[in-house]
């Protein structure tokens, strides 16, 4: 008798902590407004961002060009070797040390 009552007060705790759960619990989708740019004035763009977006990637009037391109192509194959030799000698250091 005293099992059955204690299954009885836990199933009345389950519930009311259920109901309370699921009065704090907002289900649901939230979204913002659409925001234009331009802060609204019409034009659907600011000035100063896009006054020279017309020649921003013209690669074939670019100064130094090759000079450009060769060091940044050797900086991003750099950092892509550096990167991951670093990880495994950290990664060895630690194992060996504990």
């Amino acid at each position: 008798m005293a099992l059955n009552s204690r299954f009885r007060s836990a199933a009345r705790l389950l519930n009311s902590s259920d109901s309370l759960l699921s009065k704090s619990v907002n289900r649901g989708f939230h979204s913002t407004g659409v925001k234009t740019m331009g802060g609204g004035h019409g034009h659907g763009h600011d000035e100063p961002e896009y006054l020279h977006a017309k020649h921003m990637y013209n690669l074939d009037k670019m100064k130094y060009r090759p000079l450009k391109m060769s060091l940044a192509v050797f900086s991003a194959f750099s950092i892509g070797v550096a990167v991951p030799v670093f990880a495994v000698i950290f990664q060895q250091k630690k194992t060996a040390s504990g």
